[in-house]
């Protein structure tokens, strides 16, 4: 927990003062943050930033999304991706359309894919086994960060191993990581009217736990807009800080990397005009309040699929330090929030970046810089514009 700087700007609620001072807040305290304006709780969010990240930089990753199947059992309410196995438009990807993908990362230069599905029933441990090994073999400068704990669930209760000799077999297999999806809300009343067959916070806390033991990757995750109250909001943060607590004492550090958090999209999905969904100055306030409140975790990500582009560069100054990464292929966001941020170029995260007054870093998922682009030469580039076509800035 680090205090921040004596020129720091000083502030009159007594909630505030402490967390300048790098002091923990409680849940009470933490609850008190979302009364309070919005201008001083950035001011003391944006400090802890500066003081906790390298001040004038602000990374990305270079990666690709890809969903090796839209069929899933679960049915969140949530959700516009998933299909039953019997609609027209349900798929389950071969290992060479797979390879396909990664191919156009390795062709943009990235090394890092996150994959997820659905909750599948008809797949046998053999197509996730086989699935990781292949793209060891063919691909072995990618990272597989895989699986999220609403899955890993699914492959326990189904393949009849423990967690622990799954999670052996599929590290063995390959696996790098876990994905944080599953997060949104982790309080299980709010789960339970927003997806019922859902995975149960005990049940997300216990998989990614292991996984840390485990040394795998893994990331915390936060979506806001159902409906929850400011003390269930407060509550999440809490348990996420509790599990990094945990995770830096007792597996030698390896906690989660960073945090991530975004809004509710309802556009296309069964919660729409039933859940509020959250606003822009909604997504800046808790963003704020979470690296307030996430003292023991130092990287939080802006989140551009669910707010633009014009809020992730905002973002920046209400303490985030991380643009996220290109993705490639965004689906499952974008189909409930029926717009088309699918993906992001190098050159548009470097822009966003560079406007904002930072130097852009390309990160690893670990958010270790392996990179310094030539930002002059990036933004000089004879490519086609796509910021004025999509209006980066703008919002959209």
């Amino acid at each position: 927990m680090t205090a921040l700087p004596a020129t720091a700007a000083a502030v009159l609620d007594p909630v505030l003062e402490k967390a300048a001072r790098g002091e923990r807040l409680d849940a009470q305290e933490i609850e008190r943050l979302y009364s309070l304006p919005l201008p001083d709780v950035a001011a003391v969010a944006n400090d802890l930033r500066l003081a906790r990240r390298d001040p004038n930089v602000v990374t990305f990753l270079i990666d690709r999304n890809i969903n090796y199947t839209n069929i899933c059992n679960v049915g969140c309410n949530f959700c516009a991706f998933y299909r039953t196995r019997r609609q027209k438009d349900s798929y389950t990807l071969d290992y060479e359309q797979i390879s396909q993908k990664i191919r156009e990362l390795e062709d943009v230069g990235g090394n890092r894919i996150l994959m997820q599905g659905g909750v599948n029933p008809e797949l046998p441990l053999e197509y996730y086994t086989g699935l990781l090994r292949h793209i060891k073999e063919h691909h072995p400068s990618i990272r597989i960060d895989a699986f999220s704990p609403e899955e890993v669930l699914f492959f326990e209760k189904t393949f009849g191993l423990s967690l622990d000799e799954l999670l052996d077999v599929l590290i063995e297999a390959g696996l790098d990581g876990l994905p944080g999806a599953g997060g949104e809300i982790l309080e299980d009343d709010v789960r339970a009217g927003a997806a019922p067959a859902r995975i149960r916070a005990d049940d997300w806390f216990r998989i990614i736990d292991a996984a840390q033991r485990k040394g795998l990757y893994t990331i915390s995750t936060m979506v806001i807009g159902f409906g929850e109250s400011y003390a269930q909001r407060a509550r999440h943060l809490l348990k996420i800080r509790d599990q990094q607590d945990k995770a830096t004492q007792d597996y030698d550090g390896n906690g989660f990397s960073g945090f991530a958090m975004w809004t509710l999209q309802t556009e296309n999905t069964r919660l729409h005009g039933k859940a509020p969904g959250a606003t822009a100055h909604e997504y800046l306030q808790q963003l704020a309040i979470a690296r307030i409140a996430l003292d023991n975790i130092p990287n939080i990500q802006a989140s551009w699929p669910a707010q633009g582009f014009k809020v992730a560069q905002a973002a920046l100054y209400y303490g985030a330090n991380d643009l996220g990464s290109t993705m490639l292929e965004e689906n499952v966001v974008s189909a409930a929030g029926g717009h088309d941020r699918h993906s992001v170029t190098k050159r548009e995260l470097i822009r966003i970046a560079h406007d904002a007054g930072f130097t852009p870093a390309i990160r690893n998922s670990r958010f270790q810089i392996i990179e310094w682009p030539n930002v002059e030469e990036v933004l000089h580039q004879s490519e086609e514009n796509r910021e004025k076509e999509r209006a980066v800035g703008a919002g959209r």
